[in-house]
C-alpha cells in the first residue's frame, strides 16, 4: 500500500515535464551538468577583456569575449598553463584555449575548465585579414561605385574616436582652421580592446540616425596590427558598409591598412588629412571666390568697351551724323521714279493716239461713204438686195439708189 506522503516520479526527459510535474532546479542543474559533461576537450578563439590572477592562488580566471559580438566566457586555468605562454597575457590580447566545458550547478554558470592557452600570432592573424579581404572582395564591398561622394561642405560632422585622443584634437582643430564653423558631433568609444567593436559599431548606427549629420569620421592613432584589428573586423565593415551618410576612414598612419580602409567611401591616410577631406578651405574658396568675381568684371568692363566702341562707331556713320541726308536721297529717288514714270505714261499716251488716228483714217478711207463721195453709188432693189449685173433687173422695175449726200428711187427702161 502506497503511502498517502509519497510523491510521484519525477519525469526522465525535460520533454515529459508539465505544469503538476515540474522539475526541481537542482535537478535541471545536475541534468544540464550531465549534458556539458558529455562535450569533449576543445580549442576556443577569444579576447581576454579580464585577467584575475591572484598572488600564491594556483588557478587563475580569465574572460574571454566574442571580438564579434557582446558574448563573453569564463575559463579557468591553472597558473602554470600560464606561465607556459611566452609572453605575458595581458587584456586585449587574442588567444586560443583548449579547455574542457564544465557547468557549476550551484550557481547555474557555464564555464570552462582550461588546459592550455596560447597568443594568436600575428602572422596568423594577417591570415585572417587577408581571407576576410577576399571574401569581402568578391561581395564587391570594395567596389568604387558603391562608394559615395562626400558632400561639400557638411552640416554636422560626426566623429568617433578615443577618450581625449589625438586623433580627435586633429581632426578637430585641423577641420576648423580650414573652416572655422564646422560642427561636430563627437562620440568617444573604445579603439582597441575587447570592447572597441562594439562601441565603434554602436556609435556608428547612432550618428547614422542623426538627420543633419552629412558624413561620419572614424579616427585613431596608428598602432600595430593587433592595436588596429577591430578596424578589421566583419561586423564592424558590414556596418560601415550599411550606412547611409558617407563614412571617412582615417585609422593610423601611411603605412597602417585596415580593411575599414576598403570598405569606407574615402580613405584618409591620417586623422589630419580627413580633415581636409571633409571640410574646405575657407581661405582657399575665398580666393576662388574672388578671382571668379575679378574674371567676371573683366569680362563685363570688356563687354561695355566693346558695345561702346560700337556705338561710337555706328554714331560716326552718315546717316547718323546727318539723319536728313538719307531722307534727301530717297526724295530724289522718289522724285527720279515719279518722273520716268510721267515720261513713260506721256509716250505711251502719243504712241497710241498716233495709232487711233492711223486707224481713223484707214476706216475713212474704207468707208463706204468716201466710196459715195467719190461719185459712186448704190442701187438696190425693193426688198434692198444689192443691183450688181443688170441681167438681174426687170423692165419698169422700181429701184432705190443712194448716193453721196441722199437717196431717190428710179424705175428701169429697157
Amino acid at each position: 500500500m502506497t503511502s498517502p506522503d509519497a510523491r510521484p516520479a519525477l519525469p526522465e526527459r525535460a520533454g515529459d515535464t508539465t505544469a503538476e510535474q515540474p522539475w526541481p532546479v537542482r535537478l535541471l542543474s545536475m541534468k544540464i551538468a550531465e549534458y556539458v559533461d558529455k562535450m569533449s576537450v576543445l580549442w576556443v578563439e577569444g579576447q581576454v577583456v579580464q585577467l584575475n590572477r591572484r598572488p600564491g592562488a594556483r588557478t587563475a580566471y580569465v574572460t574571454l569575449r566574442d571580438p564579434d559580438v557582446d558574448m563573453s566566457l569564463s575559463v579557468a586555468i591553472q597558473v602554470n598553463a600560464l606561465d607556459a605562454m611566452g609572453t605575458p597575457l595581458v587584456e586585449g590580447a587574442r588567444v586560443v584555449v583548449q579547455a574542457k566545458p564544465t557547468f557549476w550547478t550551484q550557481r547555474g554558470s557555464l564555464m570552462l575548465d582550461g588546459r592550455q592557452i596560447r597568443p594568436v600570432g600575428v602572422g596568423e592573424l594577417l591570415a585572417r585579414i587577408e581571407y576576410l579581404k577576399r571574401n569581402l572582395a568578391s561581395e564587391g564591398l570594395f567596389d568604387s561605385d558603391r562608394k559615395r561622394a562626400l558632400p561639400f561642405l557638411p552640416r554636422r560632422i560626426g566623429l568617433i574616436c578615443g577618450r581625449a585622443s589625438a586623433a580627435e584634437k586633429d581632426v578637430v582643430e585641423n577641420s576648423r582652421r580650414r573652416w572655422p564653423t564646422a560642427q561636430f558631433e563627437i562620440r568617444q568609444v573604445a579603439v582597441q580592446g575587447g570592447n572597441a567593436v562594439t562601441e565603434v559599431t554602436g556609435a556608428l548606427r547612432e550618428l547614422d540616425g542623426i538627420p543633419d549629420v552629412d558624413v561620419i569620421v572614424i579616427a585613431r592613432g596608428g598602432g600595430g596590427v593587433e592595436d588596429l584589428l577591430p578596424f578589421s573586423n566583419e561586423a564592424l565593415l558590414r556596418a560601415v558598409a550599411a550606412t547611409r551618410t558617407p563614412v571617412v576612414s582615417a585609422i593610423g598612419h601611411d603605412v597602417d591598412s585596415p580593411l575599414l580602409d576598403l570598405v569606407a567611401d574615402h580613405r584618409a591616410s591620417t586623422p589630419t588629412d580627413a580633415a581636409k577631406a571633409i571640410v574646405p578651405d575657407a581661405d582657399r574658396e575665398h580666393q576662388v571666390v574672388e578671382a571668379a568675381r575679378t574674371r567676371g568684371r573683366r569680362a563685363l568692363e570688356g563687354r561695355l568697351h566693346h558695345e561702346r566702341r560700337r556705338l561710337v562707331e555706328l554714331r560716326s556713320r552718315p546717316v547718323l551724323a546727318d539723319p536728313g541726308a538719307f531722307v534727301r536721297v530717297q526724295r530724289e529717288v522718289v522724285t527720279a521714279l515719279r518722273s520716268r514714270a510721267r515720261h513713260r505714261v506721256e509716250a505711251q499716251l502719243h504712241r497710241h493716239h498716233d495709232g487711233v488716228r492711223h486707224l481713223r483714217a484707214q476706216v475713212r478711207t474704207l468707208s463706204p461713204q468716201s466710196t459715195l463721195d467719190r461719185g459712186y453709188a448704190i442701187v438696190q432693189q425693193v426688198d434692198g438686195a444689192v443691183v450688181h449685173d443688170p441681167a438681174e433687173l426687170s423692165v419698169r422695175e422700181l429701184l432705190h439708189v443712194t448716193v453721196a449726200r441722199g437717196d431717190f428711187g428710179v424705175r428701169t427702161e429697157g
